[in-house]
Parts: C-alpha cells; sequence; structure tokens
C-alpha cells in the first residue's frame, strides 16, 4: 500500500474567520461549539476573531489589576467580563487576532501544558515569518519579544475539549493595557507586531500565517473554512 502523503494523513478540521465579534456573542459560541465537540458532532475548529474594547478576567485573576474605575469604562463602551478561563486578566481590541481552538486533545495527545507550548509555538513559528525573534518565558504563559509579551495565553479545558485560547497583538492599540496590569504581571510591558516593524501590518496576510502555522503544529488541515458565523450551518443549527 502506498504511504499517504503528509497532507492526507492531517487530521480533518474547520476553520471560522468570525469577523469582529462583542465578547459575549463569541463566549457563548465556543459554549455551544463545546458541547458539541464533546459529542463528537463537530470536528476540532479554530475560531479566529476580532473584539471590540474589552477586558477579560479569568478564573484566578485579581480584580485588583484592573486599575481603572469600571463606571469609567462603561462610559467609554469598554466591556469587563470575568469569566472561566484559566490566567488573570487581559485586553481584547481591534487589531488583535483572537483564536479561540475548540479541539479534542483525545485525537493530539491529553497533556495540558504541551497544549499551551504548542499554542505559543503557533505564534512564535508565525513571529519567525516577520524576522521576528520570539520566546518563551520560564515560568510565565505567553509570547514574548525582549522582555515584552506580544501574545497572552489562557484556555479552559474540559473533558479534554479546549476552548479559550490566545489574543495575537498584531495592529493593537497598546494604550489599553494602561488601564490593567496585564496578565497581573507588573513588571513586564507589552508590544505588538506594527511596534516592532516599525508600520502597519496587513492583518489578512497576518492571519493565513498564523493559520498556516496553526495546522503544521497542530497537525491538522482545515478542509473547510466560513467567512462568518451565519455560514457555519452548526452555528445556525444551535443558535
Amino acid at each position: 500500500m502506498a504511504k499517504r502523503s503528509t497532507f492526507e494523513a492531517m487530521k480533518a478540521a474547520t476553520l471560522i474567520h468570525a469577523g469582529r465579534l462583542d465578547y459575549q456573542t463569541a463566549w457563548d459560541y465556543q459554549k455551544r461549539l463545546h458541547r458539541r465537540r464533546v459529542q463528537h458532532d463537530v470536528p476540532d475548529t479554530l475560531i479566529l476573531t476580532e473584539h471590540p474594547h474589552t477586558y477579560t478576567i479569568g478564573k484566578s485573576g485579581d480584580e485588583a489589576n484592573l486599575v481603572t474605575d469600571e463606571r469609567l469604562l462603561n462610559h467609554r463602551g469598554i466591556k469587563v467580563h470575568r469569566i472561566d478561563r484559566g490566567g488573570d486578566i487581559t485586553y481584547h481590541g481591534p487589531g488583535q487576532i483572537v483564536g479561540y481552538p475548540i479541539l479534542d486533545l483525545h485525537d493530539h495527545y491529553l497533556d495540558t501544558l504541551r497544549f499551551l507550548r504548542d499554542l505559543e509555538k503557533v505564534i512564535i513559528l508565525t513571529l519567525a515569518e516577520y524576522q521576528v525573534q520570539a520566546e518563551r518565558v520560564p515560568g510565565l504563559t505567553g509570547v514574548w519579544v525582549d522582555g515584552a509579551k506580544i501574545a497572552a495565553i489562557g484556555v479552559k479545558i474540559s473533558r479534554w475539549v479546549t476552548m479559550h485560547g490566545f489574543a495575537f497583538n498584531v495592529n493593537t492599540d497598546l494604550g489599553f493595557f494602561t488601564h490593567i496590569v496585564p496578565c497581573g504581571i507588573g513588571d513586564k510591558s507589552v508590544t505588538s507586531l506594527r511596534k516592532l516593524l516599525g508600520r502597519e501590518v496587513d492583518m489578512a496576510v497576518a492571519i493565513e500565517r498564523v493559520v498556516r502555522q496553526f495546522e503544521c503544529v497542530f497537525g491538522i488541515h482545515f478542509n473547510q473554512q466560513f467567512d462568518n458565523l451565519e455560514e457555519d450551518h452548526e452555528y445556525r443549527a444551535s443558535a
């Protein structure tokens, strides 16, 4: 029997380019998709999205790390969500690539730390395509360049199916991080790909590179893609 090509051996998965979504909509969709993945009704899925200005506080987060009056944030239309992922507080906003992998780790490996390291690897390899050398920091989750965080990672794994994921600062307005202690780490700064390159980054190209590296790292192939949630029949069926 002929040996299958690497491409043929990759697991089929779904990619959803969700566009800009308010955080609650994206979170509700993740939860529905997570339930369906646990039931083996849908394949592994990666949701790529962008949020309006939002702060999320993980289940181990300290609200003291939100250092601006919440009433002022509400006045400016910045929402705050207390959610069920790991980690502390982070920012989501325009110019960021936010990825929510809904993966059944039974089909990959039953290793939470390896999953976190693989998410970091996706971003590190993406940055290498821009000739940016990124790294991990021992004892901390995320991706760093010269001591500044460029991607935050926080996940939830239930019944070995993942949700939540990564937030990669591409053209992000870093000023919004001044209202928080990012990830509860007071002695580290944040950065973006735009800041590092000194120019606006083409988001479509950045997304394409993230997708390609995600496929390589996790050994999957996105054999079906949707340009928004409305195109996804699973979303419409469960909405």
